[in-house]
């Protein structure tokens, strides 16, 4: 083995490591990729500035206005009550005795509409907790849910999702938010019904087993059972000894300010809650489908527009109009309820800040890592695994959602590495391309799932609960389900193609 492909090799494992340990990607990324460029003998400044950064600032320029809306839209969402109204709405429909249910389509209702997963966990944990108590339902098992609602089927599977991670393949494909509607729909509902029977076996074999509501001892947080030990109810407290709670006491104390924040929001008829979700899908399916279409977009050809057809943009345009469309509309029925909206639309514009440049950090060191010599000798193997294209592709960026622990970074290093690549042979081939682009969605949705990503973090956070609680019930839902439903779909197109 060459020294440059261990260079390659040992940043990638460092880059999961260090990403898991909490370490920012955005200073982890060009420095693990300098790593690698190092024992591949490059030039270090120049790989940096003539390749990292290029390969960056084009990410942040095709979709930084994607983060941005939809960062704003959420916190409108957020803040105006509609997404409690949704969720309200709902659990009433469905009823608190079918919690998991009631809860799974909220999480995919609001998600869909493009609606942020973690404002998402936010908002719906307060009336998860609620209604998992009063069912008798172990709350270990709400992670799961908020999990399979919000990163699941609504972020790679459903046509016209706004989820970046729908977005990413258009550019690279020609493609749009609506490619392969038949399979994206048949492997939502896999992911869907899959998700929701596990999770009600598991209720059911838990509840028979004794355990209610509250999780049990944990005698080992964290991944693979690292880190506090004991009781969850053993004592904790400041470094300076004062104030020692218990976990559990912290716990519902959290839970209780969550449930006030949650009644501060202001009530929303369910009419005007659902509006602006119908209108990012039911836009952006008309502006590709049917308004772009008709229009004459000959100026694009043109060099100081990029030589490109409308082919090439209509997937991002759909959406960005899709999202601003929405965002006046929350704006316009909620004015009066909207405290601040000043405040609001600088916190969303803020907030999506941070995970663009992440994303577009990862891209930087996938763009690095592709230069490489030695990436020679990785691409021969992944695009021999198969003489389909789709299976090579989906495992590609599983293993790289994987290593990455990001579904769109993974899926991002993927495609600027072997996109043309796999274009090529899909054509070749006569595969459809919108086939292409939903395989490519679906896949950055399994393995990008493990312990260290920050989604899975933030939500067991979100819900006080640990790895050791909660983990393997995400895994469930957010790895082996939607892997089937891949499968799937890959045996479907390739014997049906696209539809």
């Amino acid at each position: 083995m060459s020294l440059g492909l261990v260079g390659i090799i040992a940043s990638l494992g460092l880059l999961m490591y260090l990403a898991y340990r909490g370490i920012n990607v955005l200073i982890l990324a060009p420095i693990l990729a300098l790593l690698a460029t190092l024992m591949s003998g490059g030039p270090l400044l120049a790989t940096y500035t003539q390749v990292f950064m290029p390969a960056l600032g084009k990410y942040a320029i095709t979709y930084f206005p994607l983060f941005l809306l939809g960062a704003i839209f959420g916190k409108l969402m957020d803040v105006s009550g509609s997404a409690k109204a949704i969720a309200d709405f709902i659990v009433d429909k469905i009823g608190a005795q079918r919690a998991i249910l009631a809860i799974t389509l909220a999480c995919g209702i609001l998600t869909y509409g493009g609606v942020s997963l973690f404002v998402v966990a936010f908002a719906v944990f307060p009336i998860a907790a609620a209604l998992f108590k009063e069912s008798g339902i172990p709350k270990r098992l709400i992670p799961a849910t908020i999990a399979l609602g919000s990163f699941t089927f609504t972020m790679t599977a459903l046509p016209g999702t706004p989820a970046i991670q729908n977005a990413i393949p258009s550019p690279y494909f020609s493609t749009n938010a609506f490619a392969a509607p038949g399979l994206g729909i048949i492997a939502g509902l896999i992911m869907f019904v899959g998700g929701v029977a596990w999770l009600q076996y598991r209720s059911g074999k838990l509840v028979a087993a004794g355990e209610v509501y509250e999780p049990p001892v944990a005698t080992g947080g964290g991944f693979f059972g690292r880190g506090r030990t004991g009781s969850d109810d053993a004592p904790r407290g400041d470094a300076d000894g004062e104030g020692a709670v218990t976990v559990k006491e912290k716990v519902e104390v959290e839970e209780s300010e969550a449930d006030a924040q949650l009644m501060d929001r202001p009530h929303v008829p369910w009419v005007i809650a659902f509006a602006p979700i119908v209108v990012v899908i039911a836009l952006n399916y008309a502006l590709v489908n049917w308004i772009f279409p008709s229009m004459d977009f000959a100026y694009l050809k043109q060099e100081a527009y990029g030589s490109v057809g409308i082919d090439d943009v209509a997937g991002i345009w759909g959406i960005i109009v899709a999202l601003v469309a929405s965002i006046a509309l929350v704006l316009a029925a909620n004015w009066t309820r909207i405290v601040d909206v000043k405040d609001a639309v600088n916190e969303g514009t803020m907030g999506s800040l941070l995970p663009i440049f992440n994303t577009a950090s990862e891209v930087g060191y996938g763009a690095v890592i592709s230069s490489l010599a030695a990436f020679g000798t990785i691409k021969d193997a992944v695009l021999g695994v198969s003489s389909n294209p789709l299976i090579s592709l989906a495992l590609s960026v599983n293993v790289l959602a994987g290593i990455t622990g990001s579904a769109s970074g993974g899926m991002s290093i993927a495609l600027e590495a072997l996109g043309d690549q796999f274009k090529t042979m899909a054509l070749e081939q006569g595969i459809s391309l919108e086939l292409v682009h939903r395989v490519t969605a679906i896949s950055s949705g399994g393995f990008d799932a493990l312990p260290h990503n920050g989604a899975v973090i933030t939500l067991l956070a979100i819900c006080g609960l640990t790895h050791r609680q909660s983990y393997k019930d995400i895994a469930v839902v957010a790895i082996a389900v939607p892997v089937l439903a891949l499968i799937t779909i890959i045996v479907l197109g390739s014997v049906f193609g696209s539809f």
